[in-house]
């Protein structure tokens, strides 16, 4: 097994979620929840998000595994919508920010590669990484995204829905991810989240 990569992989593991979670806590702040900023959340170093299982565990069995996909979870950064003028919709976009912040790291990690190839610099090690950087990022946003609840993109349709709407939509987080998981094992998703990738990473002249 090839250590380098999978440090690599750790490596871009441990950014894109470092960011991800940053990006939830600095948009509640600028909503007016100072929730993650109290408790030390609010930054980017990345131990201060790491989970256990989700950002150690899972992601070191699907290396070992050789697993296609490598992706974890990190703790997730405290939000009080109770701070926000409007709970709903400030949950809304505080939940939006991470998948935002992942894509927008794929496309500046996607123009730095493009400018080493430009430039005539090929250094293995850092072309390597910012492509593993730029794929784990978009997949991160774009699973994410699935509108279902506690993923963003449940919280992100329900601050679109209704208010009756929406509390009726929310009581299913707590089954979440066994719907996420259940969809992903018969093959459902694949069309919600490898097109989009494979789309988006075309636009970034990746895939």
């Amino acid at each position: 097994m090839d250590i380098g990569l999978i440090l690599l992989k750790v490596l871009a593991l441990f950014m894109a979620l470092t960011f991800h979670e940053f990006a939830h806590g600095w948009v509640a702040r600028r909503l007016g929840d100072r929730t993650a900023e109290a408790q030390g959340r609010l930054t980017l170093n990345p131990k201060d998000h790491i989970d256990p299982f989700g950002t150690v565990l899972l992601p070191a069995m699907l290396i070992l595994m050789k697993s296609p996909v490598v992706f974890g979870w990190a703790k997730p950064v405290p939000i009080d919508p109770r701070n926000f003028r409007d709970p709903r919709r400030g949950m809304m976009w505080s939940a939006l920010g991470g998948p935002v912040i992942n894509l927008f790291l794929a496309a500046v990690l996607s123009l730095v590669f493009k400018g080493m190839l430009a430039a005539g610099i090929y250094v293995k090690g850092v072309l390597l990484f910012l492509i593993i950087a730029i794929q784990l990022n978009v997949f991160l946003a774009v699973f994410n995204l699935i509108p279902i609840p506690p993923l963003d993109g449940g919280r992100v349709l329900v601050g679109l829905l209704p208010p009756r709407q929406a509390m009726a939509y929310s009581r299913i987080e707590p089954y979440g991810f066994i719907i996420v998981i259940a969809l992903m094992y018969f093959n459902i998703l694949d069309r919600f989240v490898f097109y989009p990738i494979q789309i988006i990473l075309r636009f970034l002249g990746i895939g």
